[in-house]
């Protein structure tokens, strides 16, 4: 009878046992090499800035070194629980990145459906997700070769916190996601809140997307969202916004990143176009950063590059890319423009391990958002002391 009652309960729990499947993996990438710098600033003794060339050892520039762990658990009837904990860090001194956050680059748990995947947690929003990959940044590039500053956010400088999004299923090429974070400032629901809608289409040869992104109080809501913020001063946040591309547009309000991109594919050869609209509005809100130029209204930036990659063979990978950047004229001064030369060379010594080498020019014009003659500024840990500054990066990259 014992034995009867025992096979009974396990013929009516098997269903849900094969359901319940669930597994764990892993995963990261070490990006380590060398990078020369020309005319990156250095302070001198009396306050003046020269520039001098610099070879440094850097971590995580074609893609940030990381390690994470996801997994997955079968509900059954076409649901899945998933989950993200990804950890950001530095190869080179093994501290760890977003100012020290443990899992700085993503921490989420969500679930997939029949119609699409809801995340909660710290996460990319969705501009990142789907117009991301086609900046050559992106593909080739990495944050070297990104829009001066990464002042659209499309190489997802800044991750954002307590963010709910949903990511469609693909139908007929056409995926769609949205993304919300509330402020969490009580009384005021929209301080400090975040979000972004996009939509991509996909066939064989053609690729087109479009977002828009809206934060409000940017500079502690976004650029403040690592471990580390500013420290905030008689009342006054800190400047958490560094590069002098638009570091003078703390006290902003609001930010909003209009994007649109579109790339063609024939045989081995793949050319693409990348636009921005990025507004600082509302300049003059102490509540949100310092404003020591007295500054007011919107500054507004135009961003336009053009990309193109070519597939020699499956392990060797080409690209070049030209960016154009130009911001509007603020408090009688006249904006300033950035032109970008970007190219690289990738090549795969397995499927997991490629070595490649990077090459970017920047020249600089007008006055910045700091009211001084604009310097350039490619990505990295050092602007350069004029208009003008170029990089060159040899590195290798290994995925586990």
């Amino acid at each position: 009878m014992k034995k009867a009652l025992l096979a009974l309960c396990t013929t009516a729990l098997a269903p849900a046992c094969a359901y319940a499947q669930s597994s764990v993996t892993l995963y990261g990438i070490i990006d380590e090499g060398l990078s020369y710098f020309s005319n990156a600033a250095t302070a001198n003794a009396n306050g003046s800035v020269s520039g001098h060339s610099a070879v440094r050892l850097l971590s995580g520039v074609m893609q940030q070194s990381r390690w994470g762990m996801r997994g997955t658990e079968d509900l059954g009837g076409g649901l899945k629980t998933i989950f993200v904990l990804e950890n950001g860090f530095d190869a080179s001194t093994g501290k760890a990145g977003q100012g020290g956050l443990l899992f700085g680059k993503k921490a989420y748990v969500g679930m997939t459906s029949p119609y699409g995947t809801i995340t909660l947690g710290r996460q990319y929003d969705t501009n990142v997700d789907m117009i991301g990959t086609m900046e050559a940044g992106g593909q080739w590039g990495g944050y070297m070769a990104a829009h001066p500053g990464d002042l659209d956010n499309i190489n997802n400088t800044n991750s954002t916190n307590s963010a709910i999004k949903f990511t469609s299923n693909n139908y007929a090429g056409l995926t769609v996601a949205g993304m919300f974070s509330p402020g969490g400032v009580a009384g005021n629901f929209a301080r400090n809140r975040i979000w972004s809608t996009t939509a991509s289409y996909s066939s064989s040869a053609l690729t087109l997307a479009a977002g828009y992104l809206d934060v409000q109080n940017p500079n502690t809501a976004f650029f403040g969202s690592g471990g580390s913020p500013a420290a905030v001063v008689n009342g006054v946040p800190g400047n958490n916004m560094l590069s002098p591309v638009y570091s003078g547009y703390a006290s902003a309000k609001s930010m909003t990143v209009l994007d649109a991109a579109a790339a063609y594919t024939i045989g081995s050869a793949t050319a693409g176009v990348v636009y921005s609209n990025t507004r600082f509005r509302d300049l003059g809100d102490l509540s949100s950063g310092p404003n020591p130029r007295g500054l007011s209204g919107t500054a507004i930036f135009n961003n336009v590059e053009a990309n193109f990659r070519y597939q020699f063979t499956p392990a060797l990978l080409w690209g070049a890319a030209y960016d154009y950047t130009h911001g509007n004229s603020m408090a009688g001064q006249g904006g300033a423009s950035y032109n970008q030369f970007a190219t690289g060379l990738d090549y795969l010594l397995s499927k997991r391990t490629d070595v490649y080498i990077i090459g970017v020019y920047q020249k600089a014009s007008g006055v910045d958002s700091t009211g001084k003659a604009a310097v350039a500024a490619i990505n990295g840990p050092s602007a350069s002391a004029n208009d003008k500054q170029a990089v060159i990066r040899i590195g290798m990259r290994h995925k586990f």
